[in-house]
């Protein structure tokens, strides 16, 4: 089952209409949508068999970005998806500023998980295999660099992608963060992402969902999944902190890194289930300081009562308090400083890296149901407005920056609207 199956948070305002039609019939997400099984949708090829070549917009900071993949081993605790397994093992990724030059460009996905991507996850979103050159693109990263000491000591950002979603899914936001400043952590969570590569050409999927997906099952995987991501996550910011104190961590690290991490101002972002989890970390770990939903609904307890720390939502058009009674009861329950922004125009898939890829697929395959996935909003105008707001936001909390972007409407980005 591939990620846009499982993460059905996409099928928020997605629109079922002739052959490119999406059975939505799974139940529930966590009051937010369904899981889609994507059984029926029409795939499209690349024209006279050339794969499509697609890219991710240029980070817009002041510094270059460095990126290093690393193996983590949590020895503490068995594999909470795979009993028989005594540990639990992860992929992470380290974005942050760098010295320029050195290294070769990243790419967007590891080798072996984009040949997955491409054979399992694509299909769903009613492209081929083959049709688009997913293991040539790149990220704007360059493998190694050597972290920019001009940046001095980073504020950390842990990163989460929607249920079902590799790491890789946020790195035009990503990126963007750490052209900022920031070391930012992306985490895949083994067992549940679509495809994690592990060093030595080892690749590890996701197991299978249940063949009966009820409300009820699919509330169970869910709550499942968060209790997964949440250790994860903790073991993770444990694995920086001691980083942020000198001690090396999962394999050779780039020149600089030992150190680099402000580990007293930490940031939680997520996507989907990411951004529920992101609310969970940042109510229950008191290390972290901020955090952000992209479109999430929230799932278990942080859902009734919410946070009491600074924290952002981001909405597609149709997610509204009203639509979803898990982001009501997070409103009123939180207490911290909080603004919800909706996006006109834009869908669930609009908060990963869906939102700059697919027009350029949509363009030469027209029979992919962009609007389904991404919605209408510009794509380019959306991603700024992401990067605007999440840098703003946690440039405010997280150093201290002012900002006027959250007191009001604003002409810089009138698809965006300050939700009271």
């Amino acid at each position: 089952m591939s990620f846009v199956a499982k993460n059905t948070d996409l099928a928020m305002g997605a629109k079922a209409t002739g052959s490119s039609t999406v059975s939505k019939a799974a139940g529930k997400i966590a009051g937010l949508a369904v899981l889609m099984l994507a059984v029926s949708l029409p795939t499209a090829g690349a024209d006279a068999g050339r794969p499509i070549g697609v890219s991710l917009p240029a980070p817009g900071g002041a510094y270059p970005v460095g990126t290093v993949a690393l193996r983590l081993v949590d020895r503490s605790r068995p594999d909470p998806l795979v009993a028989a397994k005594p540990y639990r093992e992860l992929m992470i990724s380290l974005w942050y500023p760098a010295v320029a030059g050195g290294g070769p460009l990243a790419p967007h996905m590891a080798p072996l998980a984009a040949t997955d991507w491409d054979r399992r996850s694509a299909p769903p979103l009613g492209i081929a295999e083959g049709a688009v050159a997913w293991a040539a693109t790149r990220a704007h990263a360059r493998v190694g660099a050597r972290v920019e000491p001009r940046a001095g000591k980073l504020p950390v950002v842990l990163f989460g992608s929607g249920d079902g979603g590799p790491r890789t899914l946020g790195t035009a936001l990503v990126e963007d963060l750490a052209s900022r400043g920031y070391l930012v952590v992306t985490v895949d969570h083994t067992y549940e992402a679509d495809q994690v590569e592990f060093p030595g050409r080892r690749l590890v999927r996701a197991l299978p969902l249940p063949a009966k997906l009820t409300p009820k099952v699919i509330a169970k995987l869910l709550a499942e999944h968060a209790r997964a991501r949440l250790a994860d996550m903790r073991y993770v910011l444990d694995q920086v902190t001691a980083l942020a104190h000198g001690r090396p961590i999962g394999g050779k690290l780039p020149l600089g890194m030992l150190g680099a991490p402000d580990a007293s101002r930490v940031g939680a972002l997520g996507q989907s289930l990411g951004g529920s989890v992101a609310a969970q970390l940042t109510r229950d770990d008191t290390r972290v300081d901020a955090g952000v939903n992209l479109d999430g609904a929230y799932v278990g307890r942080v859902a009734t009562r919410g946070v009491t720390r600074p924290f952002l939502q981001l909405a597609a058009e149709t997610h509204t308090r009203d639509s979803e009674p898990s982001w009501k009861s997070f409103w009123r329950a939180s207490t911290g400083w909080k603004r919800e922004l909706r996006f006109k125009g834009a869908a669930h898939g609009s908060f990963t890296d869906l939102q700059p890829l697919l027009p350029q697929i949509a363009a030469k395959l027209p029979t992919v149901p962009l609007a389904d996935y991404v919605g209408t909003i510009d794509p380019g105008r959306s991603v700024a407005a992401q990067r605007a707001y999440v840098g703003a936001f946690f440039d405010l909390h997280l150093r201290g920056k002012p900002t006027h972007l959250f007191e009001g409407p604003g002409t810089r980005f009138p698809e965006v609207s300050l939700i009271p």
